[in-house]
């Protein structure tokens, strides 16, 4: 008999998280690895389990994630938000939550791209007046 998955993507700065959420005992794997192997710092794996705990279904679900792209703190908002749109499909009503925490929010804050004539996004090479 097939398992019930929930599917979700998330997105933050170039990270691309592909989430499933697996009924289980709340094991968190993300590229195979375990989430205390993947992310060393503490404040990473809260904003991992931060939509888990709004929902308070902690220990209901696994999840599984793929993750690629960026940094690690941009893979932990991607997973974040993969989570709470995965989590929209196992309960509907949960919506409202998640949205007042801004977990359903794409964060749009990306990189500032180069421009011409200056060294970086602005910095601009010094000026001399001789």
């Amino acid at each position: 008999m097939a398992q019930v998955q929930f599917w979700g993507t998330g997105r933050r700065k170039t990270s691309v998280a592909r989430i499933r959420l697996v009924p289980g005992e709340g094991q968190v794997t993300i590229n195979k690895r375990t989430m205390d192997d993947y992310f060393g710092l503490e404040t990473l794996k809260l904003i991992v389990r931060q939509p888990l705990l709004v929902a308070d279904v902690m220990g209901r679900y696994d999840v599984i994630a793929n993750v690629q792209g960026g940094g690690i703190s941009g893979q932990a908002g991607a997973i974040r938000h993969g989570i709470a749109r995965a989590l929209l499909k196992v309960d509907p009503d949960l919506r409202g939550a998640l949205k007042r925490e801004g977990l359903l929010t794409r964060d749009a804050r990306m990189k500032e791209r180069k421009k011409y004539g200056l060294k970086a996004a602005r910095r601009a090479p010094q000026f001399s007046k001789r």
